[in-house]
């Protein structure tokens, strides 16, 4: 009889396990699943949104995966996310999709904060990644090559800074390319010679922030239109009534949404 009991208990304890894990797999089945990709720029703040997002509705999970601006906007056209991310304009073919401005960010050009420079003109800046100006010499500082960083190909922070500062003239191809705002802030960080451009809302106390223009890069100043390298971070969509994407961006562009973007250091759609 004790072994009876004991072989009857194992398998009571089996079924239980047994419908538990079925039970996880159906309310897992059950979930809402968005899938976001696309922009590095836009990823961490997708991320945080993200995550306040699934506090307030459990019944959702939200994937989010960088890859750059223009793999973002293709994964959107190919119809394998849900919402591409951007951190640059489109381009005339790319205008098949909708576009959803969740903020503006301002790009940064900055430096290790014990450069003294503080302040450069826009051809300045242009001449340095231009590779037209190499030599922190020529721009009233130490006989010393500058250690100019530039985002890879494909990406939107990269693309909007050769819309709004490069214009015509190419990126010198020996300059240092980093793959993220990130990477670019930790060589900025570690190389008193280096200068990079990044998103205003990535910069911390790790790098300094120079004025473009006599004009510092502060939400205030983009506000006011003062500061002009400037650009939007998209959302991108081929489906317009896709219910489960649209509660996502409500939210995203809701005050509680704008706040969580606000105080991550961008302008907020409303500000604008």
């Amino acid at each position: 009889m004790p072994r009876f009991s004991s072989i009857v208990l194992l398998i009571f304890a089996a079924l239980i396990i047994s419908c538990s894990e079925r039970s996880s797999v159906d309310s897992l089945n059950k979930k809402q699943v968005i899938n976001i990709a696309g922009s590095t720029s836009v990823m961490p703040f997708t991320e945080k949104l993200a995550e306040y997002f699934m506090l307030e509705k459990a019944n959702f999970i939200v994937n989010v995966q960088a890859g750059g601006s223009t793999a973002g906007i293709q994964a959107s056209m190919n119809h394998t996310v849900d919402i591409g991310m951007s951190s640059r304009e489109l381009k005339p073919e790319e205008k098949s999709l909708h576009e959803i401005v969740i903020c503006y960010d301002g790009i940064a050009i900055a430096v290790h904060p014990t450069n003294p420079i503080r302040s450069l003109q826009m051809n300045q800046v242009k001449g340095i990644f231009s590779g037209k100006i190499s030599n922190w010499k020529d721009l009233g500082w130490i006989d010393r090559k500058i250690d100019a960083v530039t985002r890879e190909e494909g990406s939107g922070t990269r693309g909007a800074f050769e819309e709004l500062v490069m214009k015509k003239e190419e990126i010198d191809e020996g300059i240092m390319v980093q793959d993220s705002n990130g990477s670019v802030k930790e060589v900025l960080a570690t190389d008193p010679y280096a200068i990079g451009y990044l998103s205003m809302g990535t910069v911390d106390r790790k790098v300094n922030a120079v004025a473009v223009d006599n004009v510092a890069p502060t939400v205030g100043n983009v506000k006011l239109k003062k500061y002009k390298i400037v650009r939007p971070f998209l959302y991108l969509t081929m489906d317009e009534t896709n219910k489960s994407v649209n509660s996502f961006i409500s939210f995203v562009l809701s005050r509680d949404g704008q706040n969580i973007l606000k105080k991550e250091g961008l302008i907020t759609v409303h500000d604008n």
